[in-house]
Formats: C-alpha cells, sequence, structure tokens
C-alpha cells in the first residue's frame, strides 16, 4: 500500500466515549485516542435522560481535533444498544433520548404480553427478554406520553439519530435494529405485522440498511461550522457488540467470546438465528452481526456493577480507583458471598454496595462490608455467571470449549480475566482493549474494498494488539465455589 488509509472512529458508550483516529498500512491499524469524554445520563423531575446535545457537541470536538490528519477516508459511529430519539414531520427533536435505565419500563411488561405472549414474541424476534428493550420503551410512552408518540414521524437509534444530525440521513442500521425487538429475526427486516398489533404506525420505523456501505457525508452545515472538509459517514456495525466482535482475533468461525464492558456480552457467532425451546428457555438473544451473522449470546451485567460501587464510594469521600479496587478485591478472602450480578435491584444507578449487602442479608450469607470484599463478591460472582453462561451455549450448540476470547476495556482488569480463566477452566485470550474501535474501523475498510471479509480483517486486528493469556488456577477451590454457585443461582433466569 502505498499510502496509509486514515479513518475515524466514533464509539459511543454507556459511560463514556471517544474519537479514535486510525492509521491503516495494509497489514496493522495503528489507534490515537484523539478525544475522550465522559457521558453522564442526566436526571429532569423523574425521568433519567441521554444528554444528546453534549454527544454531538462532544463529537464535533472529535472532528475538530482529526482536522490536523486530513485527509479523513470515512468514519463510522457506534454506540449502545436499544435507545432512541423521535424526529417529528419537520425534522425536529421532539425530547432528549431516555436512558434504558430509567424507571418507566419496569411494570410495562405486562402490556406487551397481552398483546402477544412472551413466548411468541422470542419465536418472531429471537431477543432476549429485558424490560430496557426498545419494544417495552415504546410501550411505556404509548401508556405515558402517548401524544409524544403520535407527534413523531421517525424513531432513530442512537447511532443512527447522529449519523441524522451530522448528515440529514435516516435510516436504521441493522444489527442496532435487531436490539430493539421489533425485528424479524429470520427476515432481518422490521416485523411489520407484531408492529401493527402493538398499535405503532409503519412509518415510525427508517428502512433498514446492512453495515459496510457509504450512508452519506458530513452535511454542508457542519463542514462550514467546523471548518472541515467533507468526510464520508459509512453505515457501520454500529451497535458497539456488534463492531467488537468484528474484530475478535479468532483463527476459526467457531469461537466463544465475551464483550466486556459495562455489560458483559457472552456468545457465540452463528450463521443463522438459533431459536428454540432451549434458547428461550435459557433467555439467550439473536442479535444481528456484520455480514448477515448473528451474535447468539446473553447480556450479563458486567463492569457496571464496579464503576457504579466505585461513584457511591466517590460520593461516600473516597478516593479510590479502579487499581485500588482490584488491589483490595484480591486481599480479601475468596468466597465469602455470591450474588447473581442480573438481579433486577443491581439495574438502576444508586447505591450498588449497600443493594449487595442486602442480597447477601436476606439471602443468609455474610454480609461483605469493606470495598474488597464487596469487589471480591462481583468479580467471583461474574465470573462464575460466566461458566453458566459457558455451559448454557455448549448446551445449545453442542459443542465443547477450552478457548474463550475477552474483548473491550474490561481486558484492562486483569483480575476479572483471571477470575475468568478460573471459573471456566478455559485459557482466556485478552484483547484487543480497543475492540470496538477496531471493529469499527474494519468494517470501514471492508467497505471502502480494502479488506476481503471478516477472516481478513480478525487478522488485521490480531495483528494490531498484544493479546495476553491467562490459563486456569485453583481449580479445586473454584470448582467447591461453583457447586455452591449452581445450587444458589444456576437455574435462575433473571429479567432485568
Amino acid at each position: 500500500m502505498d499510502q496509509e488509509i486514515r479513518l475515524l472512529a466514533f464509539d459511543l458508550g454507556a459511560s463514556s466515549g471517544r474519537a479514535m483516529l486510525g492509521r491503516f498500512d495494509g497489514q496493522t491499524i495503528r489507534l490515537e485516542e484523539l478525544h475522550r469524554f465522559s457521558n453522564d445520563p442526566v436526571m429532569l423531575g423523574e425521568t433519567l435522560y441521554w444528554d444528546l446535545p453534549r454527544l454531538v457537541h462532544e463529537i464535533k470536538q472529535g472532528l475538530l481535533l482529526a482536522k490536523p490528519h486530513a485527509p479523513i477516508s470515512s468514519m463510522a459511529i457506534d454506540t449502545w444498544g436499544v435507545d432512541f430519539g423521535l424526529i417529528d414531520e419537520h425534522g425536529y427533536l421532539l425530547d432528549q433520548p431516555v436512558h434504558y435505565r430509567d424507571r418507566r419500563t419496569e411494570t410495562v411488561m405486562p402490556d406487551v404480553f397481552a398483546v402477544i405472549s412472551d413466548d411468541e414474541l422470542y419465536r418472531h424476534t429471537g431477543i432476549q427478554l429485558m424490560n430496557i428493550n426498545t419494544i417495552f420503551q415504546l410501550a411505556a410512552l404509548r401508556r405515558d406520553r402517548p401524544d409524544l408518540l403520535e407527534r413523531a414521524d421517525q424513531l432513530l437509534l442512537m447511532p443512527d439519530l447522529l449519523l441524522y444530525l451530522l448528515t440529514g440521513i435516516r435510516q436504521s442500521e441493522y444489527t442496532m435494529a435487531s436490539t430493539t425487538q421489533l425485528l424479524d429475526a429470520n427476515q432481518r427486516d422490521w416485523d411489520w405485522n407484531l408492529i401493527d398489533r402493538l398499535g405503532l404506525r409503519a412509518r415510525l420505523f427508517a428502512p433498514i440498511r446492512h453495515p459496510g456501505a457509504a450512508a452519506g457525508t458530513l452535511s454542508p452545515a457542519i463542514c462550514a461550522e467546523l471548518g472541515i472538509d467533507a468526510i464520508t459517514v459509512m453505515t457501520g456495525a454500529s451497535h458497539d457488540t456488534a463492531a467488537a466482535v468484528v474484530s475478535i482475533p479468532a483463527t476459526t468461525s467457531d469461537f466463544i467470546y465475551i464483550s466486556s464492558g459495562t455489560w458483559s456480552l457472552m456468545g457465540i457467532e452463528t450463521e443463522a438465528p438459533v431459536i428454540n425451546d432451549q434458547t428461550r428457555q435459557y433467555n439467550f438473544t439473536n442479535e444481528g452481526g456484520f455480514a448477515r451473522t448473528t451474535r447468539l449470546l446473553k447480556n450479563i451485567m458486567g463492569l457496571w456493577l464496579i464503576q457504579e460501587s466505585r461513584r457511591q464510594w466517590i460520593r461516600d469521600g473516597a478516593e479510590v480507583s479502579y487499581a485500588d479496587i482490584e488491589r483490595e478485591a484480591l486481599a480479601s478472602p475468596p468466597f465469602r458471598s455470591l450474588i447473581d450480578p442480573d438481579d433486577a435491584s443491581l439495574a438502576a444507578p444508586g447505591d450498588i454496595p449497600e443493594r449487595i449487602r442486602t442480597l447477601c442479608r436476606d439471602s443468609g450469607q455474610p454480609v461483605p462490608r469493606s470495598r474488597g470484599e464487596v469487589a471480591r463478591c462481583i468479580y467471583e460472582s461474574l465470573a462464575l455467571k460466566y461458566r453458566i453462561t459457558l455451559e448454557q451455549i455448549e448446551q445449545i450448540s453442542g459443542k465443547s470449549y477450552r478457548q474463550l476470547h475477552i474483548v473491550g476495556g474490561g481486558t484492562r482488569d486483569g483480575l476479572l480475566s483471571q477470575f475468568t480463566a478460573n471459573a471456566t477452566a478455559c485459557a482466556v485470550i485478552a484483547g484487543p482493549a480497543e475492540a470496538t474501535a477496531l471493529g469499527n474501523m474494519a468494517v470501514q475498510l471492508m467497505a471502502g474494498g480494502h479488506l476481503k471479509d471478516l477472516k481478513a480483517a480478525r487478522a488485521v486486528a490480531a495483528a494490531s494488539c498484544e493479546l495476553k493469556t491467562y490459563q486456569p488456577q485453583e481449580q479445586p477451590a473454584w470448582r467447591s465455589a461453583l457447586d455452591s454457585y449452581w445450587q444458589r443461582y444456576g437455574g435462575i433466569c433473571v429479567t432485568i
């Protein structure tokens, strides 16, 4: 390759966002973080909102910081799933997007199940039943703010909404749309019959676009405001997990992964949805992947528990880093108290350590008091939940896995990676930490004809990062803990 290709990835997670510059030389992608910003929800009255104007402002700052690196070949945006904004007939935003952790969906599931049973809903969509899903958010709107839905001309999911605000293009990217529980999993298009049964207008839903093509360019107004040249904006794998899975450094098509961050997304990649009694029983989800693959996975509460605990300790006046928390956890006694990380009481922001103490107290276990004891409880419980999920995946797939890929920001947490190896009895390959940004850029390169396919993209991802392998340790102690954990939590499927 005579000249490197420069790419921009805007990766917005549930707690922070980044503008990443990538330089592709034909073999590797060198990443440079241009801009990092906090993504803080805002409570207005009794509603928890995303601060969309601030996010647009931060994206513009990223574009300004990328200006000295021109020319930029293309850019793409990825975000978390399920959340959306509503646009009126004149193209104006009707309200700020509501955060999926807002309490409006806590009691709305029965309203949907009165129209379609939970079993039929799963058979249609293949999506894990979680009250944060878009379908339940829309049901809450119909119940609480029907006037807003009546005024809406179109619903745009978060990355599609940002794309619209930057380019004027309206679309529904496939991997993101698959998280709504309104998509026909087999047809890979909106389930129009379901949408009609729920009393929603078809015009709300923009056409599905699959990742891997140009969507448009930055609008002339944005370019004039920032004093930058037009940049091609790609339709990427705009759900952050879909982007992360693109960059998993697997050498075969048969692998198991955990995309580790605020959430832990644990699963396998399949050519078609897997929707049957077993996946329904275990509450697995079939989300869209790049190249029309399916991400058969389970959403598990991830490092949110550590992140929100740290926020509480800081509110209490402690200056504590993640490194401090990891060190204190390692120094605390093992296996004193274990929880189900997906317990509904842990979903909302607030005093997670005290809620964990309540769960332990109510279940007759020793109550963790210190930061280290709370953190150790979280880390061990997550690792053991991964083991249960691994066994469920092996039952569903009929395959055995002795190696597990962990990608994403959670790979920086070496304690969790080691505990995962211990609990699963698998070799854990950790990396890339910047999986979402690498996957975002790899899709842009495939769309631009610079990479042939997923196999080539994963080879580039593997060459672009350092991987660390964790081997299982302390197996007798972890097997004993697993027996206890399985008896207490193995048979439950908690819906958040």
